[in-house]
């Protein structure tokens, strides 16, 4: 069968929906106290691009870690779930999965890889390259949200094995990571497996370093939220003016990202029909990224209708890939 036929892509959330929600979310978050963006934002074209930079950076160990050990289990995890699907939210490129999806040829029947993400060319790319590379593979990608669209994901009528990386999670509150692991939840029958990323809890200034690069790349991908919000509702809001911070919030277990304003200024954003004033020192809240314990992971799949069956982590404990199942 000709390799196009091997992809089939369902849309539920598409280019006409993100306008209305970031309008909604940049008034509701900037006429907050204290103000906020929410971390979705950054990823434009530029940010995207900034963000592949971080993840090669020095400082910046979760992406290597995690690769570094989803490349050491994949060999197991193929042979031991023997899954007919492999199922990735918030797939993006689909870069890590396909260490696995390279070990996966010679599992028993039939192998479908479903990339669930908000971002319908990038599935597109990714799943050509997949299929040209693996002829044996079929591609469903999902374009959709996590908050709207899990219940969309068809029923699975083999093993699956669901990916979560790149300690997304870690972005979400408290509140929020359990409303989400509950929607997964009724994806997994008995003998399905949910592999989540999870930065963990670890020294101070090694976990601040990783968001404060020596080179401003980071910097340069947290100011640009900024650029993203005056190229797509017309605000005012100078880049220069405002310094990155990040540091870890040890009572939250969290790393916390802001803009610092450098001085008074005033906001305009016309789509919003918004004006603002921004006092020197005044913060805008852009990403929350929290660090786990083995213990509160336990207790958080509890919460959610899952168990932990397995638990990986590098000689240095720095990051975890957690297996979980139905409980």
């Amino acid at each position: 069968m000709a390799g196009q036929n091997r992809i089939r892509i369902e849309v539920f959330f598409n280019e006409e929906d993100v306008l209305p929600q970031m309008e909604s979310d940049v008034r509701r978050g900037l006429t907050s106290n204290p103000k906020f963006l929410l971390p979705k934002y950054f990823y434009d074209n530029a940010g995207s691009l900034l963000f592949e930079k971080i993840t090669t950076l020095p400082e910046y160990y979760l992406t290597r870690t995690e690769t570094r050990l989803i490349s050491g289990l994949s060999d197991s995890l193929i042979s031991t779930i023997h899954p007919t699907e492999i199922l990735e939210l918030g797939a993006g490129s689909s870069t890590k999965t396909l260490l696995l999806i390279n070990k996966w040829e010679n599992s028993p029947g039939e192998k479908i890889y479903l990339p669930f993400d908000v971002n319908l060319s990038m599935i597109e790319v990714a799943a050509k390259e997949l299929i040209t590379m693996h002829p044996w593979l079929w591609v469903h990608g999902i374009v959709g949200d996590f908050e709207r669209h899990l219940h969309e994901i068809p029923i699975c009528n083999g093993t699956r094995l669901i990916l979560f990386l790149g300690s997304t999670i870690g972005n979400f509150t408290p509140d929020e990571r359990i409303n989400f692991l509950k929607k997964v939840s009724p994806l997994l029958k008995d003998n399905d497996r949910f592999l989540i990323g999870l930065d963990l809890v670890k020294d101070v200034q090694e976990i601040e370093a990783a968001y404060n690069d020596n080179q401003g790349v980071t910097e340069a991908f947290n100011k640009n939220i900024l650029n993203v919000i005056n190229q797509n509702l017309h605000g005012n809001f100078q880049p220069d003016l405002f310094g990155h911070s990040a540091f870890f919030n040890p009572n939250e277990q969290r790393i916390e990202m802001h803009l610092i304003a450098s001085e008074k200024q005033q906001i305009q954003i016309q789509k919003l029909n918004l004006s603002l004033e921004m006092n020197q020192g005044e913060s805008i809240w852009t990403e929350s990224s929290h660090k786990f314990t083995q213990t509160q992971v336990e207790e958080m799949l509890s919460d959610s209708g899952m168990k932990l069956v397995d638990w990986f982590q590098d000689e240095e404990a720095k990051f975890a890939l957690a297996l979980a199942g139905s409980r």
